[in-house]
């Protein structure tokens, strides 16, 4: 058994760690995403998700309170043995290294669509890779501080959403329910995509100081991401109407188009570059997943080298592949269905089999 104590974290820095690893770039086309499936009704599709996503936190949380000094690498070690145990990690590993590196591929394509349109991908990416390596060696306490400071500091951001709601029209949300309920279940894959992150929880629990409020502080951080998605979501689906949002890639960022100042024209190209430090705090916690697993299959004590080759890799990949958009979209579309597994099935799985564990030695006893 380890400890994780040396590296705990505060309550606070719990839920802003998980609310930080859900919200990325997705919340800028989500509006467009669903809908394309749900039409207006798709904010519902929101709030369905996040019922779910309580759920499945929860789940989690019951098998992670059995073992609370355990992250996801000594859980899989102490339940299925060494050898097995590292042979399904490595799944897990895939998983998060390919997550964290389309996170930063998406907001390396921003950077480039937005403000440097001729500067090479993996420039953007070194830019990029430099900073996060230094957070990330740090440990958990320092991410959950440097996600902290952002959290607080960036909280003005979805208030100037609002400037340009007295243009819009609410008719565009009625009548709800326009064509059943089949349209809303429709769009719920490409929300549950944007619910991913809380997955992080398999490596946090352990680290938080106050266990016996993991499920509450869940469930804030869950809460505050539904609620930023359902207002950004009813903000863009009032403001256009419901044909039109769905020719524009980003509608966030094209509402953000109409608001001006007498002292910054562009305030969408100044929203945006900072809002790539809210996205930091969502590719860092998967990429210290992937190294301190892949730490753990090598029985490496420090993983500093091994976050340095994670960013070599995903620079040299970004290097030979020269992403766009359209690959992009279909990387997002495959990794949803593993998150899918990962987030839903995993949890249950899991958690049948420690029951089924505890049964059988309590039969063997008795």
């Amino acid at each position: 058994m380890k400890n994780y104590a040396m590296n705990g974290i505060t309550l606070m820095q719990y839920i802003f760690l998980i609310h930080g690893a859900q919200v990325g770039t997705g919340v800028l086309s989500l509006p467009r995403e669903i809908a394309e499936t749900s039409g207006t009704d798709g904010w519902m599709c929101i709030l369905i998700a996040w019922a779910i996503n309580c759920l499945a936190g929860w789940i989690i949380l019951l098998t992670l309170q059995k073992y609370p000094d355990y992250t996801l690498p000594d859980l899989l070690n102490h339940l299925f043995g060494k050898w097995f145990g590292k042979l399904l990690l490595a799944p897990f590993i895939a998983y998060f290294a390919f997550f964290g590196w389309l996170i930063m591929v998406n907001s390396m394509l921003y950077i480039k669509a937005w403000f440097l349109v001729k500067t090479p991908g993996y420039i953007l990416l070194i830019l990029v890779a430099v900073p996060s390596y230094l957070v990330i060696n740090k440990g958990f306490r320092v991410q959950a501080r440097y996600v902290e400071f952002i959290t607080y500091t960036m909280m003005w951001m979805p208030f100037f959403l609002l400037i340009p709601l007295g243009k819009g029209h609410w008719l565009h949300l009625l009548p709800l329910f326009k064509e059943g309920w089949q349209p809303i279940l429709n769009g719920l894959p490409q929300t549950f995509f944007s619910f991913a992150g809380i997955e992080i929880l398999f490596f946090l629990y352990p680290f938080l100081q106050k266990k016996q409020y993991a499920l509450r502080g869940f469930l804030i951080a869950n809460t505050l991401t539904m609620i930023l998605y359902t207002y950004v979501t009813i903000i863009s689906f009032v403001f256009y109407t419901p044909d039109g949002i769905t020719l524009l890639n980003q509608p966030v960022l094209s509402l953000l188009k109409t608001i001006e100042f007498r002292f910054l024209e562009r305030f969408d190209m100044f929203f945006l570059a900072i809002y790539l430090f809210v996205v930091s705090r969502a590719w860092i916690p998967y990429i210290y997943c992937t190294v301190f697993s892949a730490c753990h299959i090598l029985n490496k004590p420090h993983y500093k080298s091994y976050t340095a080759l994670y960013f070599i890799v995903a620079i040299g990949c970004v290097y030979v592949i020269n992403p766009t958009w359209n690959q992009s979209d279909k990387w997002q579309m495959k990794i949803s269905y593993m998150g899918m597994g990962v987030l839903y099935v995993l949890p249950i799985v899991m958690y049948m089999y420690v029951r089924g564990v505890e049964l059988f030695q309590r039969r063997k006893v008795g």
